[in-house]
């Protein structure tokens, strides 16, 4: 099967497409491999947008935005397909995850929610293709988080003989797969560690006053001092110290936490700006550090393998590095597949296991209460076959 794979994440800095040739139809026998990737960079008016609508759209504006985002899904479709000079009627299927408006884990008796949002009947009509999407929903409507969602691709396409390995993304989130060794009976733990960019990302817009959308390089966090007692209060916020399962988002640690810590902190210019993106960098590798030592490092773990737009800021990582040490940190080329494709990877894969009825929910990471198959299907053309 050729398989697109789209991924559009709490970073908000556009569509990850992955096309990817899969042969088999079980776990036993599959053989995968990444004909092409590439990211589809959202333009400043739709990233405002997307932005709008997670923070405050209404009804109307959210409508709108599920119907523009499928086109703008079946673009990245198209030009992933035309990047790697394959027809888009040799794809068989489409795996979305769609775009995360709101989700709210369950919590105290209450079942979670969660809404992402383009249209997989857009996609379908645009690129002729069968679509796989709402990945997420059947998890929770089971009980579940619904998140995260890669844990038993992890595991399926990147266990290693032998060792247990930390497979940690920097998203506009973080989130972390403990997989068990390839010949272990271990069954893979996964669990959000707390934010990745998204706060990074905002107190920079803020500061810049939308010049810069992220912190190149960690430059700014670089040239920042760690306000400790801030530190220490923003790591005293709850979701540290839940136990998994256990997932969030920008809800949380997003654009409304940093405005109401300018508000507080009331950084006058550059130097106060630059130690508020300081702190908030440290606050997200300290909040990884501290998730591996309670619930990583105890069950055994050979290596951290890092991906996500987090892997390409050097002051992140350095400090994660630091604070993990003796344990390795590789970059997550580790794995064989570029690390900007692996959410996108994920999808297609997640896809490939709807057709083939193959439950892809990992319940001792989300809390459901069994194996599911995860998603919805969504016809292409009468000449495609999909499933």
């Amino acid at each position: 099967m050729l398989i697109v794979g789209l991924m559009s994440g709490t970073s908000l800095d556009g569509v990850d497409a992955a096309l990817v040739s899969i042969e088999g139809s079980d776990t036993e026998r599959i053989d995968w491999r990444v004909v092409h990737c590439c990211t589809v960079p959202y333009s400043e008016e739709r990233r405002r947008r997307i932005h709008a609508g997670i923070l405050a759209g209404t009804a109307e504006a959210i409508c709108d935005l599920h119907a523009e985002l499928g086109e703008w899904f079946a673009e990245a479709v198209m030009e992933v397909c035309s990047r790697a000079g394959v027809s888009i009627d040799e794809v068989d299927v489409v795996g979305s995850h769609g775009q995360t408006i709101w989700h709210r884990p369950p919590d105290e008796g209450r079942r979670g929610a969660t809404l992402q949002i383009g249209d997989p009947a857009t996609i379908a009509e645009r690129t002729g293709c069968p679509v796989v999407s709402d990945f997420r929903t059947r998890d929770i409507a089971a009980g579940g988080q619904g998140a995260p969602l890669v844990p038993w691709v992890d595991q399926l396409l990147f266990a290693i003989p032998g060792e247990a390995r930390a497979l940690q993304n920097i998203g506009g989130i973080g989130n972390v797969s403990w997989v068990p060794p390839r010949d272990g009976a271990g069954e893979v733990i996964a669990f959000d560690t707390g934010p990745g960019n998204a706060l990074m990302d905002a107190a920079v817009e803020l500061a810049t006053g939308g010049r810069m959308t992220y912190d190149r390089d960690g430059l700014l966090a670089a040239r920042g001092e760690v306000d400790q007692a801030l530190l220490g209060e923003l790591l005293r916020h709850p979701f540290f110290a839940q136990e998994p399962p256990k997932s969030t988002g920008r809800e949380a640690f997003g654009r409304p936490m940093v405005e109401r810590l300018a508000e507080a902190v009331q950084p006058e210019g550059d130097q106060d700006w630059m130690d508020l993106i300081a702190t908030l960098t440290e606050l997200t590798a300290r909040s990884i550090a501290e998730a591996y030592g309670r619930w990583i490092v105890p069950r055994g773990v050979a290596e951290v393998v890092l991906t996500g737009g987090g892997a390409r800021n050097p002051t992140l990582v350095g400090r994660i590095r630091e604070l993990v040490a003796p344990l390795p940190v590789v970059d997550g080329a580790a794995l064989g597949v570029d690390p900007e494709a692996k959410e996108a990877l994920a999808f297609a894969v997640l896809a490939w296991a709807h057709v083939n009825g193959i439950p892809a929910n990992a319940p001792g990471a989300t809390g459901a209460t069994g194996r599911r198959v995860l998603g919805s299907f969504t016809p292409g053309a009468s000449n495609r076959r999909g499933r």
